[in-house]
C-alpha cells in the first residue's frame, strides 16, 4: 500500500500579501522556513501545506496552461470537529474577502465551501464520528453503506 507522511498542495496565486493577510485573518499559521519572495508556506495540519506560489513560480512546475481565475482547477477538502467550526471558518473567509461557494448538509455530514481570493475552492466538512467509523446511514430516502475507515459513502457523487 502507498504511503505518504506529508502533503504538500501547491496553488498558484496573484498576490502574496493577500493571500497572507487572508489566510492569516482565518487562524492559519505559515511555515517562515519556506516562505520567500515567491512563495508562501500555509500551514494546514500537522503535516499538511498549501504551497501558494506566485503564478510565474508555479507555472515552473508543470508544462501544461494553468488556470486563471475563472476555472477551479481543483477542489480542496479539509476537516472540521464541528458543525460550529465548519460555520465559523467560512464565515471568516467570507468576512476576510473570500466568496461563499455552497453549502451541503445530510444531517450526519455538513460542509460549506468558499473561494480564496485567487479563486481556489476551500470545502471545509464535518463528518458525524460514528458514521465516519463506517455504519449504515439513511440519505434521502436511501441507504448507504459508509466504507469502514474511509470516511467515504461507497457510490456517494
Amino acid at each position: 500500500m502507498t504511503h505518504h507522511e506529508m502533503i504538500f498542495v501547491n496553488l498558484p496565486v496573484a498576490d502574496l500579501a493577500r493571500s497572507r493577510a487572508f489566510f492569516g485573518a482565518l487562524g492559519y499559521a505559515f511555515d517562515e522556513d519556506f516562505c520567500d519572495g515567491d512563495a508562501l508556506c500555509l500551514r494546514v495540519g500537522p503535516a499538511i501545506y498549501a504551497m501558494l506560489l506566485r503564478e510565474e513560480l508555479f507555472a515552473r512546475f508543470h508544462d501544461g496552461r494553468t488556470a486563471d481565475g475563472a476555472c477551479v482547477e481543483t477542489l480542496l477538502c479539509v476537516s472540521a470537529p464541528s458543525r460550529e467550526s465548519v460555520d465559523a471558518l467560512v464565515d471568516r473567509a467570507v468576512l476576510a474577502g473570500g466568496r461563499e461557494v455552497r453549502s451541503e448538509d445530510h444531517g450526519f455530514m455538513y460542509g460549506r465551501s468558499y473561494a480564496d481570493p485567487d479563486g481556489h475552492v476551500w470545502e471545509v466538512m464535518w463528518m458525524d464520528p460514528g458514521t465516519a467509523r463506517g455504519g449504515p446511514v439513511s440519505v434521502q430516502d436511501e441507504t448507504v453503506e459508509v466504507g469502514a475507515g474511509t470516511g467515504r459513502a461507497e457510490g456517494e457523487r
